[in-house]
């Protein structure tokens, strides 16, 4: 759990917002926009990934995310995990770990990117 996370968050356009909390000393609670997630971070390949799973659908989709926090804290970038090189139905961890450590190098392993700023 890394404490500087723990906070609220605007994205740099000002649109969207982000509230990370802890569930427990693995777990993160995000709202999101509107919605609930469960997060589990791990790292992989000494890249920082998080197993987001989406608690308002019913059958409870995974998104996979690799996040950076600046320095100094104030900034946190994520940047979604390309659901063709890892499928959102993948569910079982170990497969995930060997799969994420297969793409690496693969330049097309990430998505699109979106940057937050710590709120006062």
């Amino acid at each position: 759990m890394q404490e500087q996370l723990l906070r609220d968050w605007t994205s740099t356009d000002g649109k969207e917002k982000l509230k990370l909390r802890s569930l427990d000393d693995s777990v993160y609670i995000i709202y999101y926009d509107g919605d609930l997630f469960r997060a589990y971070h791990s790292d992989v390949v000494e890249t920082p990934f998080v197993s987001v799973q989406d608690l308002n659908s019913s059958d409870r989709k995974y998104a996979y995310v690799v996040w950076k926090l600046s320095d100094d804290g104030k900034n946190l970038r994520l940047r979604s995990v390309n659901d063709k090189v890892i499928p959102k139905e993948s569910k079982d961890s170990t497969a995930i770990v060997a799969l994420l450590t297969k793409n690496a190098g693969n330049p097309e392993l990430f998505g699109e990117q979106i940057e937050f700023r710590k709120e006062k």
